[in-house]
């Protein structure tokens, strides 16, 4: 794919992309210390998946000043499908878990 290209549909993005996307964006939570919030806002919006994904449309102008325009419109339309904010949170989940292991490994090595 080239560099320029740009997704209309969220078919057009690669399972690997999506993975990376939800990837980045855990991993950005966890390490805010958000996990609680996130889940729990996550939660709540499973619901309106779709709206949520026209607000970021909306708010794109403001929002492209601070992130990659690309891996925003990919999110977007990541957004529009249903089940996408389930592996936002199994992945959150699962980078918490991987930090508090680490952190127990780290605890244990230094007795």
């Amino acid at each position: 794919m080239p560099d320029n290209f740009v997704p209309v549909t969220a078919s057009e993005i690669s399972s690997d992309r999506k993975k990376e996307i939800i990837s980045k964006i855990a991993k950005n939570i966890v390490l805010r210390g958000l996990t609680a919030p996130a889940i729990m806002f996550l939660e709540s919006v499973k619901p309106m998946n779709f709206l949520g994904s026209q607000v970021m449309v909306f708010f794109e102008p403001i929002i492209l000043t601070f992130f990659n325009i690309s891996e925003y419109r990919e999110a977007s339309l990541m957004f529009e499908e249903r089940d996408t904010i389930e592996k936002l949170i199994n992945e959150i989940e699962n980078q918490e878990n991987e930090i508090k292991k680490d952190k127990k490994k780290s605890v244990k090595e230094d007795k």
